[in-house]
């Protein structure tokens, strides 16, 4: 048996599969986020630690399985973290998280052309190495010996080894895709001392065994294998077999996740996209996410509505472009077509014959106007696009498939498994202990069924000209938002 792991933002998630990575048994354990300053995001990583003991121990009792059974675990999960962690091991301090934005001011003065082209990162306050250096900068806790993000953490509490992958690496600002390792520069600007940062191994390797301490946290018995592992926007993809150009992934979470590989490093000068390293030497070109489907659950929320499938409901009823109806979706900033912090959300259009529903599918549009900035700007890279694959919980909804393959006009495919960074995850452990040979040898085995969803030919011009609407939108509410900063 292999042993997956994802430490989500709401959630971990265990999965149990057999050699073949077929599961055999599932479970997961909600955690909550702390906001303790407007801007700020953490959590504590020790509930982390409680809810992978809970989420094995049940995932392999539904798997009719012991612990014994188990030849090798990896971790996956959410990235841009960071923790500082003290001599023993342990974290001085909460997680800052993906989501928190005290770290502004560390980047003041750092040049975005240069960790662009360096690190293929946009220069962000969310990135690690802005976090570090806030850490730093304020010492909430004890010096720190070692910096690391959730996936290193975990790993190094059940090991005792500091390891992250190349894909985790790259996220950080700091990591040079080009040569594959830490930049002096950037580690200077930052004033970061790389024995600061974990080593970098291949995510598919060992990272080591399971320690006592690791065993009496997992449950798993001592001397099990873990592997290096890497971060969820990586794992996600792998988990439904998606290992070579070609297919763009479209994760559909609280976040819009959508990016696609490539055999070379390329680098967005404009920053709507960042390159990261991908788990088997590919490169996967993505931008980050806006808030989708965080949006229809505040659509769903305000309206008053009982769950998204009524929003979806309504979002059927209204024709194809809303009757002009156009909605920006930056609730919490845009992320497409450019990265706009102060950025915020808004309806334009409205007239007394729009009602809830138009409203509806608007929104759904909106998300998928800012899917086909990212596409767009994935093939002016000269990255191959030939199909988009939905996954993650959003990808439930068939009429958000249909919007999406029509404003895109690209054929949208819907896996029979979705949920599935766990899978990516189990995949990495059964290459770490040899029961698979390869990653693209696991991408064989987790292809499932597919429903592919055609572009609606009378649907193209009606979108052509609602996508360059939404443009237009954006490009004249720029100085409403940075009247904002």
């Amino acid at each position: 048996m292999i042993v997956g792991i994802d430490i989500g933002t709401q959630s971990l998630k265990a999965v149990v599969t057999d050699e073949r990575l077929r599961t055999r048994g599932e479970s997961s354990r909600p955690y909550a986020i702390s906001y303790p300053h407007p801007g700020w995001a953490e959590q504590n990583p020790a509930d982390w630690e409680q809810a992978l003991g809970q989420a094995v121990a049940d995932a392999l009792a539904r798997a009719g399985a012991i612990p014994r059974d188990v030849r090798a675990i990896a971790v996956v999960g959410q990235l841009d973290g960071c923790i500082a962690v003290g001599g023993s091991g342990e974290a001085l301090a909460p997680c800052i998280i993906w989501m928190d934005r005290r770290a502004e001011r560390e980047i003041a003065g750092v040049s975005p052309e240069a960790v662009r082209r360096i690190t293929g990162n946009c220069l962000d306050a969310g990135h690690m190495a802005a976090k570090i250096r806030w850490y730093l900068n304020n010492k909430p806790g004890a010096a720190a010996v070692r910096f690391h993000q959730p996936v290193s953490y975990i790993v190094s509490r059940l090991t005792g080894e500091h390891v992250m992958d190349p894909g985790l690496a790259s996220t950080t600002m700091l990591y040079s895709i080009e040569r594959r390792e830490y930049d002096i520069s950037l580690l200077n600007e930052f004033g970061i001392d790389s024995k600061l940062l974990p080593i970098v191994a291949d995510a598919a390797g060992i990272a080591g065994r399971l320690s006592a301490a690791g065993a009496a946290i997992c449950g798993i018995p001592e001397g099990t294998p873990v592997a290096v592992g890497t971060g969820d926007d990586f794992s996600t993809p792998l988990g439904a077999g998606i290992t070579a150009p070609g297919s763009i992934s479209c994760v559909l979470g609280t976040a819009e996740v959508v990016g696609a590989l490539d055999e070379r490093p390329k680098v967005d000068i404009g920053g709507l996209v960042e390159t990261h390293c991908y788990v088997n030497g590919k490169y996967f070109i993505e931008n980050p996410g806006w808030l989708s489907g965080g949006a229809l659950s505040w659509f769903v929320k305000t309206f008053n509505l009982r769950n998204v499938s009524e929003l979806e409901s309504l979002a059927a009823q209204a024709p194809a472009g809303a009757d002009g109806l156009i909605f920006i979706p930056a609730l919490s900033g845009a992320m497409a077509p450019e990265w706009a912090a102060s950025a915020r959300g808004c309806y334009y259009g409205l007239t007394p014959a729009h009602g809830t529903a138009h409203m509806a599918r608007a929104t759904m549009e909106g998300c998928a106007f800012a899917m086909r900035d990212v596409i767009e700007r994935l093939r002016e890279l000269g990255t191959e696009t030939k199909s988009v694959t939905l996954l993650g919980g959003g990808a439930r909804s068939v009429t958000w498939a249909r919007i999406r393959a029509d404003i895109g006009d690209i054929p949208v495919e819907i896996p029979d498994r979705i949920d599935t960074s766990q899978l990516g995850a189990a995949a990495l452990a059964a290459v770490a202990c040899g029961i698979q040979p390869n990653i693209e040898a696991c991408a064989g085995l987790l292809r499932g069924e597919t429903e592919t969803i055609m572009p609606e030919p009378e649907n193209r011009e009606l979108y052509e000209n609602a996508y360059s609407s939404y443009r237009r939108l954006f490009e004249s509410l720029k100085p409403m938002f940075n009247k904002q900063d």
